[in-house]
């Protein structure tokens, strides 16, 4: 898995730019999203996200994913699950304080947001603690939920962090 985190914040441009047209198309399929039910799509679609994103991104399903802002690398990996950048316990050789042998998962996301336009301003934004309650959802369905509500001008209703 490790390997392929690495591969995935090395080909950071290109796995955002893919994200940004999947997303595209998540928020377009909203109303049938709607239609069917996000609750009951909820289960199926987050056990093929946790499959895509935990090879790919070795994702810890947080519900709240913020790939696009840390230049592809999941800061859930972090030992500390720090989400707005390194402990300050960093190596000289940019390993974790914790793992010796991992390469802190900060200085990946450095090095992939390097990568993307906008991406290291994008990794200046702070980030919100982790809502412990939405582990094991899915990002995508939020993100589809929220951005198509945002579209129709409507309430996605039962998140308090949700748009009005």
């Amino acid at each position: 898995m490790f390997g392929v985190r690495l591969w995935s914040v090395r080909r950071a441009r290109g796995m955002n730019a893919f994200y940004r047209g999947f997303e595209r198309v998540l928020v377009r399929l909203h109303p049938l999203f709607k239609l069917l039910g996000y609750e009951r799509l909820e289960r199926p679609v987050a056990a093929v996200e946790q499959a895509v994103k935990g090879l790919l991104f070795d994702c810890r399903m947080c519900g709240q994913c913020i790939l696009s802002s840390t230049g592809m690398s999941c800061p859930m990996n972090c030992p500390k699950s720090l989400r707005n950048g390194p402990c300050g316990g960093v190596r000289a050789n940019g390993n974790c304080e914790i793992i010796e042998d991992m390469p802190c998962v900060w200085v990946q996301a450095f090095e992939g947001s390097r990568r993307i336009p906008g991406g290291v301003e994008a990794m200046s934004k702070v980030q919100f603690a982790v809502d412990q309650r939405q582990q094991g959802q899915s990002s995508w369905l939020r993100v589809a939920r929220e951005k198509g509500c945002e579209k129709t001008g409507a309430r996605s209703g039962g998140d308090p962090q949700a748009p009005a």
